[in-house]
């Protein structure tokens, strides 16, 4: 199993038990983790795969090129998900898959089915089978039996018990955690349990879409977990309106090849939730914070001016901005401007860095901190981690 590390302070959790109390009815957004690991030089097919499959209601987590067995099968611990989607084109698949399998056992995730997408001759199916890979899929398997299967795959899931989760919960195991936490997202009735408070500076995340949040968020991640804290992410994105579909992309910003047990991340969908938060998302960060993390980034979705909900989850809020966003009187409105504790004028190696900041600097004055920060010059962030770790 997936444990925190020795370090991590004992938070004691109350006494509950019995089965947890999840919905009767079929998972109505199952979470897909896909995967491309290895050397494949695109991923086109998978992102078509992706949205499709956001289209279709699922959660759909995906995680980038180039990912390695282990950070792919520990993302999908983390996640929580339902089903693993592997992506290979480079004839791999009876090197990676016998190891994700591996992983997946020394983990303790076996209940989490793996499926395999790509070209892969239809011979060695018996052995992929036996090895404990649930399905596969060739170019031009119909679209509608591959998410039909995923949702079979699904419903499969098993019903976790209270007192297991108590349990885990108190040893510091991370998969205790993640399921606690989709019981949360799920809207399970769990019973009253009082945890110690947590100790963690949760810090809201916010700006724009395309600002730069969850490239800002693994840099500033990356500081801080090399001055020994441990840090947990909670990164929202937007459901479908139609479908109550989700791409979840932000965890491939800060996916890296050797996992970090002190560095957590988990994606939520904003449901109906509206200013840029998700359901139960304070009882989900209450959680979090009480497995013993030092702080807790709340990553919203895109947000608009009006988008101020985080202001309810983290005592300060950091608001992203980029150059060219705006000018002295879009600064000056009310309600997105009005909650930032401090600004990061991210992308700042970008043209127009200096107006903007002089723009910004005349709209709010210079009572709250302004940042200046490149996450692809690796710049600016020790001065922002200095300002978190003094919050």
């Amino acid at each position: 199993m997936y444990h925190c590390p020795e370090g991590c302070e004992p938070h004691e959790v109350s006494a509950f038990a019995g089965v947890l109390a999840l919905p009767e009815e079929p998972i109505q957004h199952p979470r897909v983790l896909l995967a491309k690991i290895g050397l494949d030089g695109h991923d086109r097919g998978v992102k078509v795969l992706a949205r499709s499959f956001r289209d279709a209601g699922l959660e759909v987590i995906y995680t980038g090129l180039w990912q390695t067995s282990e950070a792919t099968m520990y993302a999908a611990l983390q996640e929580d998900v339902d089903v693993v989607g592997v992506s290979l084109l480079s004839a791999a698949h009876l090197t990676v898959m016998p190891e994700l399998v591996r992983i997946r056992k020394e983990l303790g995730v076996e209940e989490i089915p793996i499926v395999l997408g790509g070209i892969v001759p239809v011979a060695d199916h018996p052995k992929l089978l036996e090895m404990g890979v649930a399905a596969m899929f060739n170019p031009g398997s119909p679209l509608d039996a591959i998410i039909a299967r995923l949702r079979e795959l699904a419903a499969t899931r098993a019903t976790s018990r209270l007192d297991d989760l108590q349990s885990g919960f108190r040893k510091r195991d991370m998969l205790a955690l993640a399921r606690l936490l989709t019981a949360l997202q799920r809207g399970a009735k769990v019973p009253p349990w009082a945890q110690t408070p947590g100790h963690a500076k949760v810090i809201g995340v916010t700006g724009a879409p395309g600002v730069g949040k969850s490239s800002f968020i693994a840099g500033l991640g990356k500081v801080l977990r090399a001055r020994g804290k441990k840090v947990a992410v909670i990164a929202i994105d937007p459901s479908s309106p139609v479908t109550g579909g989700a791409l979840l992309g932000d965890r491939l910003r800060m996916m890296s090849g050797m996992p970090d047990a002190e560095f957590f991340v988990r994606s939520l969908s904003s449901g109906d939730v509206q200013g840029g938060v998700a359901p139960r998302c304070n009882e989900i960060v209450h959680a979090v914070n009480a497995f013993g993390f030092d702080f807790i980034l709340v990553e919203t979705v895109g947000a608009g001016q009006a988008d101020v909900a985080v202001r309810g989850l983290a005592k300060d809020i950091i608001l992203l901005l980029m150059p060219d966003s705006g000018d002295a009187v879009q600064f000056s409105k009310a309600g997105i401007m009005e909650i930032a504790s401090c600004f990061v004028l991210n992308k700042c190696d970008l043209a127009g860095a200096d107006a903007t900041q002089a723009q910004l600097l005349s709209a709010v004055g210079d009572q709250r901190p302004l940042f200046k920060v490149s996450t692809i010059r690796n710049e600016g962030l020790d001065a922002v981690a200095d300002w978190t770790m003094n919050r």
